[in-house]
């Protein structure tokens, strides 16, 4: 698992803490930083298979989401709840979440965390997926 935030939080240290108590291995991999390089470096690792799944934060989410869209080969999506990260992963494959450090509290990063890394892609949407890549 890939994580990266662009400025330490209370909110980038829960979402490492959630990830590592439910079993995973966090590489952070820029915290803090700027909001380009941290979507950047996590979409790398996720695209070269050093992660399975990558997760990144920005003030919005919304330009580490796209910086690691711009990796070939991520699926990166900004979520603010739950329904919308399982809908990520089942529908469109998503890679790496992107998460808001303005807008998302502890609790609503766990629901989502927890929707996401639960929910497998739909195996009807292969073709929809397979030519996004």
């Amino acid at each position: 698992m890939a994580f990266g935030s662009d400025e330490q939080s209370a909110l980038a240290d829960s979402v490492v803490g959630y990830l590592e108590k439910v079993g995973h291995d966090v590489d952070v991999l820029l915290l803090p930083g700027w909001w380009p390089d941290v979507g950047q470096m996590v979409g790398e690792a996720v695209a070269a298979g050093r992660a399975d799944i990558g997760v990144v934060c920005c003030w919005t989410g919304t330009g580490v989401s796209i910086a690691a869209n711009k990796v070939t080969g991520v699926r990166a999506a900004l979520c603010v709840d739950a329904e919308t990260a399982a809908g990520a992963r089942k529908w469109n494959d998503a890679n790496v979440l992107a998460l808001s450090l303005r807008l998302t509290s502890e609790q609503v990063a766990s629901e989502i965390l927890e929707a996401f890394l639960s929910t497998d892609s739909d195996p009807d949407e292969a073709d929809a997926i397979a030519r996004m890549r």
